[in-house]
């Protein structure tokens, strides 16, 4: 069996503002941007090399979608990405702008920070630590 998680839905409250604060703020790379009607897009952003999953930036439509933008996980880290060089990417975000609402430690696994995105939704900045091999 092959199977993998190809897109995350992030609903978000406008297409153009989320496409600027994941292209320019974390310095991802919009993939796609479909016009589908008037009112809806297919539009992707992933980190640069990602090779993988993206996030598929849905326009919330209702107030019931409205109500979950930011906050689609009850306040819990949502998202986690992983770096090659965690300082590098901290700075640039700080940089530009991005928010870390617990600043960097070391932990067990790797370097980690908690920011948020342009809504308050919670990601982990992540440099795993190495394997190990014995």
């Amino acid at each position: 069996m092959n199977q993998r998680i190809v897109h995350l839905a992030l609903v978000v409250d406008d297409y153009d503002e989320a496409i600027q604060f994941y292209t320019e703020k974390l310095n991802f790379v919009l993939l796609e941007d479909t016009v589908l009607s008037e009112t809806k897009r297919w539009v992707r952003v992933a980190p640069a090399g990602a090779g993988g999953c993206a996030l598929l930036l849905a326009k919330a439509d209702g107030d019931e979608q409205l109500s979950r933008v930011g906050n689609q996980t009850g306040g819990r880290v949502f998202l986690f990405m992983h770096t090659d060089d965690f300082w590098r990417d901290y700075r640039s975000m700080t940089a530009n702008g991005v928010y870390f609402v617990r600043q960097p430690s070391e932990e067990a696994y790797g370097t980690v920070a908690v920011f948020e995105d342009l809504y308050g939704n919670l990601w982990d900045l992540i440099e795993p630590k190495a394997q190990q091999t014995t």
